[in-house]
């Protein structure tokens, strides 16, 4: 592998799927977030990259990872896509993996016709928000002066 091969962006496969178990627990132990062990977590992306609605990058061997889930949109003719995770290694930040990510997933979603890819940022998470707003993402659409808000609901009761 070379230098430049470490830290090349590509799609991910059922193959990768411990490693991407593994980099979402990382994940999630790194901010206290609840989470399934990573071979659930394996297990679960197994399955899921066999989806044509699914979409997850990495970057050399585990650097980094990216998730996108697209959905059907009314508004416009392509699908509309949702960044459901783009993490990187703690070591490696402040690198450019990050933007590397976000590249590629817009690159193939434009290839894909999907004009907007939607991301949920807590509003805590002032390093995160940066990130986004400095790659071009809003929470305030343009000729409006509120902000968007994500609600979340539990589906049984």
């Amino acid at each position: 592998m070379t230098d430049t091969d470490a830290f090349a962006v590509r799609r991910a496969t059922p193959a990768d799927a411990a490693v991407l178990g593994r980099l979402l627990w990382d994940f999630n132990t790194e901010f206290d977030s609840p989470t399934d062990p990573a071979d659930v977590l394996a297990a679960r992306f197994a399955r899921i990259l066999e989806y044509d609605n699914v979409i997850a990058l990495v970057v050399g061997d585990a650097k980094g990872f990216a998730l996108i889930t697209l959905r059907p949109a009314i508004w416009f003719d392509g699908p509309v896509a949702q960044l459901e995770e783009l993490y990187v290694v703690p070591s490696l930040r402040n690198w450019g993996i990050g933007t590397q990510l976000i590249a590629e997933a817009r690159r193939i979603l434009a290839e894909l016709g999907s004009p907007e890819l939607h991301i949920n940022v807590d509003e805590v998470d002032e390093d995160t928000r940066r990130f986004y707003e400095r790659h071009g993402f809003v929470n305030i659409e343009e000729g409006v002066d509120y902000r968007m808000l994500c609600y979340i609901g539990q589906t049984e009761g």
